[in-house]
């Protein structure tokens, strides 16, 4: 009876696949690019067949364009979606290079594939990198340590993407083998990797929640991010009025003629804002039926009318409390704290253990770091603050410079962030000809982990 209740369900969802497949062919999407419509934004209007995440499959092609959403209008009741889009390039001005707009249509229009967009994690093997994820508790030197293990398993890491927030930390890194320049397949090493970064988030505290997943899957980073953070309940935190007013302002209202539920959120605007909200509203099972956006002040202000899949609105005080939660700290964890600092410099094996490690012993703490290899170049931004939570003496970030190099290490951040060097003070140098050798010591950083 099992196997007759598996094969009927098999069946129905492979009818189920069928018939959208069938009704998106009758109905394909559509894709109309406009720079005359608007005077100071190009305007993007899509409109396809509806089904959940949709919405959120369509602003991730145009974040990851790095393109910015300056207003936006969305529509998607009964069987058909609609959505219209402002946006700019990352100077403000309108898009006009022909293979952004090429893409975008072939990403969004009949040819495209969204289901793409929407897999889940490990289903596309890799063999050009070791997918590594991590979460636990953040705490100074904390990426200098997860570097330091890594470079000491003979493994590169290529990429990365690191946010904190609330305590928690998370990270997505694509790590290659040493030796080999690919993924690392051995299923011993593997495990090897695994069990010590997964000792090393636990820390002292063997209780504290702690995970690492490695696989050979590609996933879209950011939003893997997001739903680890969800996952490991980020958004939870003590009652504090300190911060309160730090807080982006968000909103639920029942509104029962209609049988919706009303988000409404005002924060700092920023980047990529669309995209964290609408990822959390999509992971957390809701869907958006009419959306307005404007963000062309500092201000964004964002407006949900959604429901839940089971075609309900928020049900109860305890339901409205998680979205707002959830929804606060999908905005925060992008929020950057600190000073930014851009390394730009030629890749080589351990650079990111090096130069975190360097961070470490002058007593920074890194908040939030991206970190890219193109054609051998290491491009990584880092956001760092003092571990003891004072400002960053400017003598402490002269020092990194003058030994990483002054052209290789960059201050990008807002000067206010750096407290000023007292006259006629000297500048102490900690790590003579560090990078100006091949040769570099551990400190005994891994020792205690192998």
């Amino acid at each position: 009876m099992a196997y007759i209740s598996e094969a009927n369900a098999r069946f129905s969802h492979d009818m189920d696949d069928e018939y959208e497949k069938l009704f998106r062919r009758l109905n394909p999407p559509r894709v109309v690019i406009d720079n005359e419509a608007c005077k100071n934004a190009t305007v993007i209007r899509a409109d396809s067949a509806n089904k959940h995440g949709i919405l959120l499959e369509v602003v991730q092609v145009l974040t990851d364009l790095n393109l910015i959403i300056t207003k936006a209008y969305i529509s998607s009741d009964g069987g058909w979606f609609m959505d219209v889009f402002n946006v700019t390039d990352q100077n403000g001005n309108k898009v006009t290079d022909e293979g952004i707009l090429d893409y975008i249509q072939k990403s969004l229009g009949p040819d495209a594939c969204f289901s793409s967009c929407m897999r889940s994690v490990g289903v596309i093997p890799s063999l050009d990198h070791t997918a590594i994820e991590l979460t636990g508790s953040d705490r100074p030197g904390l990426l200098s340590e997860v570097c330091a293990v890594l470079t000491h398993l003979k493994c590169n890491v290529v990429s990365a993407e690191v946010w904190t927030h609330n305590a928690r930390a998370a990270a997505v890194m694509h790590v290659t083998d040493e030796e080999t320049g690919c993924a690392v397949t051995n299923p011993e090493r593997l495990s090897r990797i695994k069990e010590l970064l997964c000792n090393l988030l636990k820390g002292s505290n063997k209780s504290s929640a702690a995970k690492t997943v490695v696989s050979h899957g590609i996933t879209h980073t950011e939003r893997r991010l997001h739903q680890m953070m969800f996952a490991d309940r980020d958004y939870e935190r003590a009652d504090d009025a300190s911060d309160e007013k730090q807080r982006p302002k968000v909103n639920v209202v029942n509104w029962y003629d209609k049988d919706y539920s009303v988000v409404t959120i005002r924060s700092k605007d920023r980047p990529k804002l669309l995209f964290d909200t609408v990822c959390t509203l999509t992971d957390m099972q809701y869907v958006v039926f009419h959306a307005n956006i404007d963000a062309e002040g500092p201000e964004a202000y964002q407006e949900y009318y959604i429901r839940h899949v089971d075609g309900c609105p928020v049900k109860s005080d305890a339901e409205r409390e998680r979205v707002i939660q959830c929804l606060e700290a999908a905005i925060e964890r992008r929020v950057s704290e600190g000073l930014k600092l851009e390394l730009c410099t030629t890749d080589r094996v351990g650079l990111l253990s090096d130069v975190t490690r360097i961070f470490r012993e002058n007593s920074l703490t890194v908040t939030r770091a991206e970190v890219t290899t193109k054609a051998g170049q290491a491009v990584n931004t880092f956001y760092v603050r003092d571990a003891s939570g004072y400002p960053i003496d400017s003598k402490t970030i002269d020092s990194i410079r003058q030994e990483i190099g002054q052209a290789i290490l960059k201050v990008k951040g807002n000067p206010e962030d750096l407290k000023p060097v007292p006259q006629g003070s000297a500048t102490k140098f900690l790590f003579g000809g560090l990078f100006k050798s091949r040769s570099f010591v551990n400190f005994g950083l891994v020792r205690s982990y192998s």
